[in-house]
């Protein structure tokens, strides 16, 4: 998945007394694109290099320091102006600096939507002590937006089912997922959102494993589930238009290795059996 970065290590431990050094490295964004160096070893850009009067501490990435620079767009030399989805595709760039892209992308959205108090429409400024934006009129302190999600895999006999999103013209398919609701744990969003875009009851949850996923803001938690009672699926017609049950050669696998949903039709198709039948 797109974290597992290891033997590097992203640390994003809140440090607002740092200042960058000559191995600092900057992120510039503008709108929903950052500036990246794709034709060196590392893409992401020297603080000497692209020096901006104002930075802001992010975190660090196997112990270098790590800048967002407020700054308008500007023409640079040696390099492209990216989407985070575009990384995706770029299978020769480091994975443990796509992954602090990624991060990267999900504080400077946070910052660049909080710059006014929602509660009173005043300016807001950095906390001193904390990720967090404070406004400085009415008290209002607002932290970094974690939107918890949900990743089901469905499974019936020796079959997973597979979904194909009705806004989406890819001929790629994935797992049921979606949105916790207030007042709702975890597990009651898996068996609410397979029932809603599928119409199946599932029982047996099995936690799996969790992932952030910065294009969404989310926190992705994954299970493995299994249909109780009927198997015929009736999909939504809306968030989905069309649903289906796969046997584990009749799965095809998305192109990159960065997502929870992949990850666990990779283990389906390679023989894993997550409740032991």
């Amino acid at each position: 998945m797109i974290q597992d970065i290891f033997p590097h290590h992203l640390d994003n431990h809140y440090n607002p007394k740092a200042m960058p050094d000559d191995r600092s490295r900057i992120f510039y964004f503008h709108g929903n694109k950052i500036f990246l160096q794709t034709r060196r070893p590392s893409m992401l850009p020297l603080y000497n290099e692209l020096p901006s009067e104002k930075v802001t501490y992010l975190f660090s990435l196997d112990g270098i320091s790590c800048f967002l620079a407020e700054s308008e767009r500007q023409v640079f030399p040696e390099g492209e102006w990216l989407t985070l989805r575009d990384l995706r595709s770029r299978k020769n760039l480091p994975k443990e600096e796509i992954y602090a892209v990624w991060t990267a992308g999900h504080i400077e959205r946070w910052m660049r939507n909080n710059r006014f108090c929602g509660a009173c429409g005043c300016e807001t400024e950095p906390s001193p002590i904390e990720r967090a934006r404070i406004c400085p009129h009415c008290g209002n302190i607002i932290y970094p937006r974690l939107n918890p999600a949900i990743i089901a895999a469905v499974v019936w006999e020796d079959k997973l089912l597979l979904t194909h999103y009705a806004n989406r013209p890819q001929a790629q398919y994935a797992l049921v997922a979606g949105y916790t609701e207030i007042g709702e744990t975890i597990e009651e969003t898996v068996k609410r959102e397979v029932m809603e875009e599928t119409g199946l009851a599932v029982t047996n949850l099995k936690y799996y494993k969790s992932q952030p996923w910065a294009t969404a803001a989310d926190i992705l938690s994954g299970f493995w589930c299994e249909v109780h009672g009927n198997p015929e699926i009736h999909v939504d017609g809306m968030e989905l238009d069309h649903a289906f049950w796969a046997g584990r050669k009749e799965i095809i696998l998305q192109s990159d290795d960065f997502s929870l949903t992949n990850e666990m039709m990779t283990l389906f198709k390679e023989g894993y059996k997550p409740f032991g039948k």
